[in-house]
């Protein structure tokens, strides 16, 4: 299931971002990448653990929280704290999946990703390419939001970021560790979500109807939820 998600970040909030980011130093993202990864990425990346790294990313974090799509369709347990990259001058990432395990900065606690996330930064017109292309059951879908939306896809999906060939793609990235990890369970439980989200302003509290729905959500939650 891949999702969209408008106005994460109101545009003033972007434009704070963008004007940090924009004045910041950047390092190649091939020195974070794996064996494998680093002969397909090109692009670059904010330093991991520096203090503009951190800050922006507890802000990101903050406005996820929220961000009541996003919960419903993350159900997140743990998320990796928002990295931050830069794709220009003919930059890309050639078709990779992300790393099933990977530990918390900091700690030796690990996290499996069951959901990758990216939040544009900048606006589509404002560079050519750097479309993010994710394969899935149906085929490819190309991605290309404006700054402050951001895309929800399952980190198992093969994905790529074509060659940006005018401008800067400025973005940030993520993964979660969702408390359901099977992909169908919870998409069915975000349809349903999604439903009880629409009943309710229609029907009374007391409804038994909206009860009972609401009562399924959490029962099946409860079946398939792993804390």
């Amino acid at each position: 299931m891949l999702i969209t998600i408008d106005h994460v970040l109101a545009k003033t909030e972007v434009r704070q971002l963008r004007q940090e980011l924009d004045a910041a130093s950047w390092q190649p993202g091939a020195a974070t990448a794996g064996t494998l990864a680093q002969a397909v990425k090109h692009n670059e990346q904010l330093a991991d653990g520096s203090e503009l790294a951190v800050r922006l990313g507890q802000q990101i974090l903050r406005r996820l929280a929220a961000t009541p799509l996003f919960i419903s369709a993350a159900l997140p347990r743990t998320i990796y704290p928002p990295k931050f990259n830069r794709y220009q001058g003919g930059g890309s990432y050639g078709a990779h999946v992300d790393s099933a395990l990977m530990f918390l900065p900091g700690s030796q606690e690990q996290m499996r990703t069951d959901l990758s996330a990216t939040l544009f930064l900048a606006e589509p017109e404002e560079y050519d390419g750097g479309v993010l292309e994710v394969e899935g059951p149906f085929g490819v879908q190309e991605v290309k939001l404006p700054a402050g939306d951001m895309v929800l896809y399952p980190s198992s999906s093969l994905h790529r970021v074509t060659p940006v060939t005018r401008g800067a793609r400025v973005a940030s990235f993520f993964w979660m560790q969702s408390l359901v990890q099977d992909e169908a369970e919870r998409t069915l439980l975000f349809d349903l979500d999604q439903s009880v989200q629409q009943f309710t302003p229609l029907l009374a509290p007391d409804d038994m109807r909206l009860v009972q729905l609401t009562g399924v959500y959490h029962n099946l939650l409860r079946r398939w939820g792993r804390p």
